[in-house]
């Protein structure tokens, strides 16, 4: 009798077989880079893009590893009243990253460089947006808190909702918002060359050159 190996889904990668499920990866990714941040439930099910009673189930073995905490908090949430929308205060009970947990930077070094979001990767998704010319990360991908841009991409014909929900995937798998700029090819030259201070920036500060057509 031939035994054969499981198929692994697209999306999985060394990580996810280690800590036991990609949604353990990406649930751990939220709270590690953004560690000032108490998420609900219902919070870290639209940030992770994890089924909700699968988050119930992960969030229990990462308390129980100390790496999360749990505490009751008020958060503003929107309700219709007379037709109106209006903000109201409601208790609930969240979870937030243990800062005193032993092994917090090895596992943001870990997390952050996984096949999903090795630079190959990054610029194979972010083609189909357009013609890229140019894909520079910083930022959370460097580990360098000073950055003014996660991302800097720079291209022809791009399509502006395309690459919204391609950045939107991304998140979902690091765990964390995204700020990145987009220039068209004639735009971005036409700023260096006025010696644009947010490209300064980019290009003085710790950064990593994915893709380079326009000869950086």
């Amino acid at each position: 009798m031939v035994i054969r190996p499981r198929p692994v889904s697209k999306g999985m990668d060394i990580l996810s077989t280690i800590f036991g499920s990609e949604a353990r990866v990406r649930i751990m990714r939220l709270f590690l880079f953004n560690p000032e941040v108490i998420f609900d439930l219902d919070l870290i099910h639209q940030k992770s893009k994890v089924n909700s009673k699968i988050v119930k189930k992960e969030l229990i073995v990462l308390e129980k590893a100390e790496l999360i905490k749990k505490r009751n908090f008020s958060k503003t949430i929107k309700k219709r009243k007379n037709k109106k929308a209006v903000n109201i205060r409601v208790k609930t009970c969240g979870y937030y990253l243990n800062q005193d947990f032993s092994y917090i930077t090895a596992l943001k070094q870990l997390l952050i460089k996984t096949k999903t979001l090795e630079g190959g990767e990054i610029v194979r998704r972010l083609s189909k947006a357009g013609k890229l010319k140019l894909v520079i990360i910083a930022g959370v991908f460097t580990q360098d808190k000073d950055s003014r841009v996660d991302m800097f991409i720079v291209g022809n014909n791009i399509r502006k909702n395309t690459l919204n929900n391609v950045i939107k995937s991304i998140e979902a798998e690091l765990g964390k918002e995204l700020v990145y700029v987009c220039f068209e090819t004639k735009d971005y030259q036409y700023r260096l060359g006025m010696y644009d201070k947010l490209i300064r920036d980019v290009l003085d500060y710790p950064h990593q050159v994915l893709l380079d057509k326009i000869s950086l």
